[in-house]
């Protein structure tokens, strides 16, 4: 028997009520929800979605991205001593 709090099955929608929401942060998500032409519901899922699953890249994706940063970090040498440094000053 599955406990009464774990009752819900996977298919089965949830509903959260967002309270408190900034006045701005409200305006943004109706102005993003109306130029993708979604609900504000909708749009608000599609965030989280976004923002929480996560994404498989491409392997082309992943080497792109892996030639611009090291076009960008051309003539950039950091000394294990540099590395070492900067770990101790992350540390604050």
């Amino acid at each position: 028997m599955k406990p009464y709090w774990n009752h819900a099955e996977d298919n089965m929608a949830i509903n959260i009520t967002l309270k408190n929401i900034p006045s701005d942060l409200h305006k943004d998500l109706k102005s993003s929800a109306a130029r993708h032409r979604r609900s504000l519901n909708s749009e608000i899922i599609s965030l989280l979605e976004e923002r929480l699953s996560p994404r498989r890249r491409a392997p082309e994706e992943v080497l792109a991205a892996a030639s611009a940063l090291k076009e960008r970090m051309k003539g950039v040498w950091l000394t294990p001593e540099m590395i070492d440094q900067a770990k101790k000053e992350g540390r604050h």
